[in-house]
């Protein structure tokens, strides 16, 4: 993580250093104050995921360009999806003029010229995504049918990329606290949502399509399947982390063959299955379970036999027959 801010700095220095320093450290930018204070106050913060870099920026009004020139002097191939979050900013690339305000967001591809104008004070979260990563996901025409309009974070698939971008900003994949795969995950599901969104710009679509879904749901499974253990594993605690609302988690599940619980559910019997049938594993049923999110044994028996038609006890009984669980 590093953090540039240069509030601290005298007032006659801020505009120099976010000109010199700030515009030019992931793609050449070229800003114009248009606000007569003398100071420039702004603040950066960047975090890396994988291959995406993600920023979060707050600063003064100007005109920011990144022209024929920048975009000559650019290293690299980036596309940058930019979430408002306060302020507006007039954006222009090719033939597409928009003002993205507070939860709207827009994308934008570096090997183009673009402009952006900030009127007031504003803030926004930015994600760099390599270039080569979503034009796999989306033809062309599309791609550029969508750069550079303001699209709606609230609703359709636009509101799963906000949801997306707020969950992976508070996401720290230094601290070991998140498991790769889960991080892995995260960054194809975000980079596959805003290709969809591209391509629902061009449909004139607001229905969220199946692909979206998919990615998104996937990403959960891993994050379920990562933490079977935590009795607190919950609808709650999901939409938390992925920062969703509970109806769009059960959206996502809807047409599959269980709900969100009970797929929570079947993974953890079925792990506690393999478990009892693995005659290497020592340990009690009552710790199995556990360590699976299971703290009342009588409750997990119940269950248990709901799901297998047997007890834990005649589970593991039949170890001979180890690694196939009845269904």
């Amino acid at each position: 993580m590093a953090v540039w801010d240069i509030t601290g700095r005298p007032a006659h220095e801020q505009f120099g250093f976010w000109r010199e320093v700030i515009c030019e450290a992931f793609v050449p930018l070229s800003p114009t104050r248009t606000s007569p204070d003398p100071g420039f106050a702004g603040q950066v913060e960047t975090r890396p995921l994988g291959e995406i870099n993600r920023a979060r920026i707050r600063s003064q009004p100007q005109l920011t360009s990144h022209g024929p020139r920048e975009v000559s002097r650019s290293q690299g191939e980036f596309y940058f999806v930019n979430l408002q979050l306060a302020g507006r900013c007039a954006v222009r690339q090719g033939a597409a003029e928009s003002v993205v305000g507070p939860g709207q967001f827009t994308v934008l591809d570096t090997t183009e010229p673009y402009y952006l104008d900030f009127d007031a004070e504003w803030r926004m979260l930015s994600f760099r995504l390599p270039r080569p990563q979503l034009s796999t996901r989306l033809p062309e025409a599309h791609r550029a049918a969508g750069l550079g309009r303001s699209i709606d974070g609230s609703t359709g698939v636009g509101s799963v990329v906000t949801a997306l971008m707020a969950s992976l900003w508070q996401l720290d994949d230094l601290d070991g606290s998140t498991p790769t795969p889960v991080l892995a995950e995260l960054e194809q599901s975000f980079l596959s949502v805003v290709a969809a969104t591209l391509g629902a710009r061009t449909a004139h679509d607001d229905q969220d399509p199946h692909d979206v879904h998919a990615g998104t749901r996937t990403a959960i499974l891993r994050f379920v399947a990562a933490n079977l253990g935590d009795p607190s594993l919950s609808v709650a605690t999901v939409c938390r982390r992925f920062a969703i609302s509970p109806r769009l988690l059960h959206r996502l599940f809807e047409g599959e063959e269980r709900s969100f619980a009970g797929t929570v559910r079947s993974l953890r019997l079925n792990r506690c299955a393999r478990l009892l049938r693995d005659p290497r594993e020592t340990a009690t049923i009552t710790d199995i379970a556990a360590r699976h999110g299971y703290t009342d044994p009588a409750s997990f028996s119940r269950t248990f036999r709901r799901e297998f038609g047997i007890s834990p006890r005649e589970m593991r009984e039949q170890q001979d027959g180890y690694g196939a669980v009845p269904r």
